[in-house]
């Protein structure tokens, strides 16, 4: 009887070390552009805006969708391919810059893309036409026009 008791005691104590340790897991948000959504849903409400680099503290995780609260208090979820367990820190360097950088530079350096690994990738895939990325980076849609194609389509 004391061992079973034992057994539950230590079972109840790693299930509670567990809620504490998520509870206080901090991430950071790995794009661009990212939205909370009221909902763990691609169509679910917007309930704020978050950047590269905002850190998020993990309330909850459900089917490839992460509940959490910024830094500022807002909460929402986030498809989890939008986090990353590393702190993401941005830095300037050692001399003052002239010019800023772009949201879009911050994302690609933060992910180790620069000109060098462009040009390795030009060179070793000069069939891919670079220019329609460049547009399709540009095409925005919209949580009514994703609606209404999946509506289309049948999709429920």
């Amino acid at each position: 009887m004391r061992r079973w008791r034992g057994i539950t005691t230590a079972v109840a104590l790693l299930a509670l070390v567990a809620v504490v340790w998520s509870a206080t897991q901090m991430q950071s948000v790995q794009v661009r552009k990212g939205v909370l959504r009221q909902t763990p849903t691609f169509l679910g409400k917007i309930t704020a805006r978050v950047a590269y680099g905002d850190r998020m503290e993990v309330l909850e995780t459900k089917a490839g969708w992460t509940q959490v609260r910024n830094e500022k208090g807002e909460s929402g979820w986030i498809h989890t391919s939008a986090l990353s367990t590393k702190k993401i820190v941005l830095k300037a360097g050692q001399s003052d810059l002239a010019a800023g950088a772009s949201g879009d530079e911050i994302a690609l350096a933060g992910k180790g893309f620069n000109e060098e690994v462009e040009a390795s990738w030009r060179s070793t895939n000069p069939e891919m036409d670079y220019a329609w990325v460049d547009r399709m980076e540009k095409w925005v849609v919209t949580p009514q026009d994703a609606t209404k194609f999946l509506s289309d389509g049948g999709v429920r």
